[in-house]
């Protein structure tokens, strides 16, 4: 095959550039994804590997492209295996599975651009990852937590595409803008075309991500309420266990007179039963009739023998409470518990969800189905996956159009809007008890997202697939049409 005009052959790159290329593939994905990504990088990393594909042999692409992925995320592998504790056969099977998809959309890419296919080689890595992602949220037992949407957490023009899309739009983004940069730097026939299309999309979702960041009406305070000290679930009918229902309770009471009329506490606070409830809510019913303050408290309940991880509204003037139990639990360190069911929303159009469950994008669209405007989240995580787990939650609210209040132990205590603006946030450690205190933005109209569901994500793996058989696809020579013939006249 001839390669296209100002392409190099496919024997031309130097092994020891393709190691390069690969190394610095290796080094952006290091540090522009994880736990602290830095969000730029997140642009730049796919492209030296997708330009070295486009040089070299699609096997040669495949190894450099797995070496940089796999390499790059392996700064996450000691926080699964040793903070979540994902099982090591689990983990290096999604890990290596993810660098393996990688390495053969990246190959692939490579191969379509010397095949002088442009758009099948900007769409096919681009579509083929966000796909993958929906793929794993939907089958594997974390939710959609694997998506490099998330680094683009903090940048809001580009986020507001989840509206429209989920954060499988951003991810789209994400790989599509160096694919064709890639693609605009291969010399193949199209490329200019092919890549102004990708920047006229780039500019349009920026252009609606400016529109979509309206400042919003401010409407009733709500306080976030956490300790790290003590960071476990302590139980109720113990000395410690009074001790903080007290301290809580007197933290409570002095948000209240400052005029908050909601007060989130953080996940599993507690640790109670049937007997013990009752002076949870003694303590708090006092102050919610006091002072008409909503409250929302995390605890683990034990009923007979039925461990849940639940959250409790206690309502403004005292009464019953509300009561949600955690949907997805995470698998080992969670294993002794009960999973829920059903929604909770209480009067006025806020809703009860739990930390984990906040990585799951259909679980918060049934909430804005059901009228939830507002979540209040009690939740806890790990210190180091603060920032992560908080703007997964952000992410979620942008999709669907709420307000999340999340309040974390060992984590951040972060309010976010509809638009994923950040209103208030603080770390868990940064006092005895932390406090994050804001507004709560005006509701706003339920997104696209909201009404549709992964219509994107059904679109990039119908892309995937098309771009596979396009691309591919065996051209056929054309035969020149045989030459007319001339009678012989055999009597002259």
């Amino acid at each position: 095959m001839i390669p296209p005009p100002g392409m190099r052959s496919m024997d031309g790159m130097k092994s020891w550039k393709l190691a390069v290329a690969a190394g610095l593939s290796a080094v952006l994905f290091a540090l522009g994804t994880g736990l602290h990504p830095i969000w730029f990088l997140t642009w730049l990393a796919p492209l030296p590997v997708l330009l070295a594909a486009a040089r070299v042999r699609f096997r040669l692409a495949l190894a450099a492209a797995f070496a940089a992925f796999a390499a790059g995320q392996a700064p996450l592998w000691l926080y699964f295996l040793n903070v979540v504790e994902i099982p090591l056969p689990l983990m290096a099977a999604l890990m290596l599975g993810l660098a393996l998809v990688f390495a053969l959309l990246a190959a692939a890419s490579g191969a379509l651009v010397r095949r002088g296919r442009p758009l099948s080689a900007v769409v096919l890595p681009s579509a083929g990852w966000a796909a993958t992602e929906y793929l794993l949220s939907v089958l594997g037992p974390y939710g959609a937590w694997w998506s490099l949407g998330y680094t683009q957490a903090d940048v809001l023009p580009v986020l507001q595409a989840v509206s429209l899309t989920g954060v499988w739009g951003v991810t789209f983004l994400l790989l599509a803008v160096p694919s064709a940069a890639a693609v605009l730097l291969s010399g193949t026939v199209g490329r200019l075309r092919v890549a102004l299309v990708v920047w006229v999309v780039l500019v349009a979702v920026l252009g609606y991500g400016a529109w979509q960041l309206r400042a919003p009406e401010p409407g009733a305070r709500v306080a976030l309420l956490v300790t790290d000290h003590p960071n476990d679930a302590i139980p109720l009918d113990t000395a410690q266990g009074r001790t903080l229902v007290a301290r809580y309770a007197e933290q409570v009471e002095a948000l209240a007179a400052r005029g908050v009329r909601t007060v989130v506490l953080p996940e599993k606070t507690f640790l109670a039963d049937d007997r013990t409830l009752p002076m949870l809510a003694s303590a708090l019913t006092r102050i919610t009739a006091r002072h008409r303050v909503d409250v929302v408290a995390g605890l683990v309940l034990r009923r007979g023998d039925v461990l849940t991880n639940v959250a409790l509204g206690y309502p403004a003037g005292g009464g019953r409470p509300s009561e949600y139990t955690k949907h997805f639990l995470i698998p080992g360190l969670e294993s002794e518990l009960t999973p829920g069911s059903g929604l909770t929303v209480l009067p006025g159009g806020s809703g009860l969800i739990i930390c984990k469950d906040l990585d799951y994008p259909g679980l918060v669209r049934s909430y804005r189905e059901a009228g939830a405007t507002v979540l209040y989240a009690p939740a806890w995580d790990f210190s180091t996956d603060g920032w992560l787990h908080g703007r997964m939650a952000l992410v979620r609210g942008v999709e669907s159009g709420v307000t999340v209040a999340r309040a974390a132990r060992a984590g951040r205590l972060v309010i976010s809007d509809p638009a994923g603006r950040v209103v208030a946030e603080t770390e868990s450690s940064s006092a005895d008890f932390a406090t994050a205190i804001a507004p709560l933005p005006a509701a706003v109209a339920p997104t696209l997202y909201a009404r549709v569901g992964d219509w994107f994500a059904w679109l990039c793996l119908g892309l995937t697939a098309v771009s596979l058989i396009a691309g591919f696809r065996v051209r056929r020579t054309p035969q020149p049409e045989p030459e007319p013939r001339i009678p012989v006249d055999v009597k002259s």
